[in-house]
């Protein structure tokens, strides 16, 4: 089985799992804030994943959402230690828990190999519509095997852009001062509640754009690969080529990024 096909398949098992769950009285625990939750799908769906993969590539190592808080060594060093890691699959087990929790569609699961810090693959599975994104370096994105593309629109008051909300006060703070800039040029602003969604529906030409500040490696490295291989760019806020490290980012169809990267 191909480094993709083993992806795929965890994300849809665990996907299919997640999605039998909803609205079954889920109990949440606060992470770093209140405004930061898990529930024990989270964390089962996290074991699923962690477990079908390193049941075929034992060697490999594992980056999951989950597993990473309360652990010894801090993700910053993690992920400058990426940069010599021949394997690390970087797993968001539910991205969009809190839609999840409140039976909001929108919640999706997030797969992505590193290769000594080169983003190779990644998959992000929306079990809401049954929808399998998924790319390979150099090979071009799809969406139930179909190829998908970015967006043809070169102006940003035709493109409908997305964003987000994390749990640290001061990311959404500076988030939502960046909105008003934003909404005065672009046709419409989305926050479905999932990075990796958002990502996934800029690579097939949903959206014209993303950005968010405050994100972790988990909730995009799928997705900065699948809007590449789509023919659109990842950059940072800062306008600089996108590293695992990078918290705060714009994806786009290229043709808008400047627009985005002159609001902010």
């Amino acid at each position: 089985m191909s480094y993709l096909q083993t992806a795929c398949n965890a994300a849809k098992l665990a996907g299919k799992m997640i999605f039998s769950q909803v609205s079954t009285g889920i109990i949440a625990e606060k992470k770093s804030s209140n405004f930061d939750v898990v529930t024990e799908i989270d964390k089962r769906s996290e074991k699923m994943i962690r477990d079908f993969i390193l049941e075929a590539y034992p060697k490999h190592s594992f980056l999951g959402e989950e597993e990473s808080y309360g652990a010894e060594q801090p993700l910053s060093q993690v992920l400058q230690d990426a940069r010599d890691v021949p394997f690390l699959w970087i797993v968001d087990p539910i991205d969009g828990t809190a839609n999840f929790i409140h039976g909001i569609l929108g919640f999706t699961v997030s797969i992505a190999l590193a290769c000594k810090g080169e983003l190779v693959l990644g998959v992000i599975y929306d079990p809401c519509r049954d929808e399998l994104f998924y790319t390979e370096l150099g090979k071009g994105s799809f969406c139930n095997g179909k190829r998908i593309s970015i967006s043809e629109e070169e102006q940003a008051a035709d493109c409908i852009i997305a964003t987000g909300f994390v749990s640290t006060p001061a990311f959404r703070e500076v988030n939502i001062a960046s909105m008003d800039s934003i909404g005065k040029e672009f046709r419409s602003i989305r926050v479905l509640g999932s990075a990796a969604l958002h990502m996934a529906y800029v690579a097939c030409g949903r959206l014209g754009a993303f950005w968010q500040y405050g994100l972790s490696v988990w909730d995009i490295a799928a997705g900065v690969l699948l809007v590449r291989e789509a023919g659109g760019m990842v950059t940072s806020t800062k306008g600089k080529v996108y590293s695992l490290s990078d918290q705060n980012i714009i994806a786009s169809n290229s043709k808008v990024h400047s627009t985005v990267l002159n609001c902010l």
